[in-house]
């Protein structure tokens, strides 16, 4: 029995030593605690890294994490930075969850921020932070198509500490109006979900919409509803259109605006372009 209970204490203390370990050189996979249950994430760490920032990338809608991972790692060897993209799937954390960030209640009304998707931000990065021993490593929030629908929603609700938020190619958007329904906009939500310090809060966000110039053909998964085709004809006109509303808004109310618009000229809907493109230094890092 002794020998059995000391057994076990060994692979205890060999889990709990395996998850502080620092992230792997090159590509790498962990797990971090997330409501209740273990998340996979897809790491890569430079060979000669050096302390450079974290950036956490978000998938599209089909959940393909891996794949994200390998094409930021253009970005992670051009500038020393970690990658780290969560895998967020679908069983778990459906659209209701992903895109719309679980809000709501069935009635609703607004659920306890502690209950909210963006959270996962927070207990990934204190992941990272833990294993790499730098605790105030800073960090950058860099998602595409569905992923950037999820960060768009994280900016105007629960920004953080990320140093930018970069959306690229959402295909929907959070319109700062009621005039759009939620999911789109601020259209049927609780007063306290869209009253002036949510909408001050939302413009100060640091927000860059990276946008693929060529973006403009309604395919992979396009949502083409009623309530998104009021937004605009295509992933591109609708964000143009969302970021012209949103600074017209601000300048009108002489309130501060940090969103940023950088285009990529000539490229689709595709990550591993729109990531690999000299435009994602400025996008992500700001102009030199």
């Amino acid at each position: 029995m002794q020998r059995r209970l000391g057994f076990v204490m060994f692979l205890w203390l060999a889990t709990a030593l395996a998850a502080a370990a620092p992230l792997p050189a090159g590509r790498g996979r962990i797990e971090f605690a997330y409501a209740g249950t273990a998340v996979a994430a897809f790491t890569y760490k430079p060979a000669g890294y050096a302390g450079g920032p974290l950036v956490v990338v978000f998938h599209g809608v089909v959940r393909n994490a891996d794949h994200y991972r390998d094409f930021a790692i253009s970005l992670a060897e051009r500038f020393g930075v970690l990658v780290v993209a969560p895998r967020l799937d679908e069983d778990t954390f459906p659209e209701e969850w992903y895109q719309r960030a679980g809000l709501l209640a069935a009635d609703g009304a607004a659920k306890p921020r502690e209950q909210w998707m963006f959270n996962v931000v927070g207990a990934l990065v204190a992941d990272v932070r833990a294993r790499e021993a730098k605790p105030a490593l800073p960090y950058y929030l860099l998602g595409h198509s569905a992923g950037a629908q999820f960060l768009v929603r994280l900016a105007a609700y629960q920004p953080g500490e990320a140093k930018r938020i970069v959306a690229g190619n959402a295909g929907s958007l959070l319109f700062p109006s009621t005039d759009h329904v939620f999911g789109y906009g601020l259209g049927g939500l609780p007063p306290e979900l869209r009253d002036e310090a949510m909408l001050r809060r939302y413009f100060a966000a640091p927000l860059t919409l990276y946008l693929g110039t060529a973006d403009i053909t309604p395919r992979r998964r396009f949502d083409a509803s009623e309530a998104a085709m009021k937004q605009g004809p295509h992933r591109y006109g609708r964000n143009l259109a969302f970021f012209a509303l949103a600074e017209q808004m601000a300048k009108a109310r002489g309130w501060t605006f940090n969103w940023r618009k950088v285009e990529a000229p000539g490229i689709e809907h595709d990550a591993a372009r729109m990531f690999a493109a000299p435009t994602a230094e400025d996008a992500v890092f700001g102009p030199k």
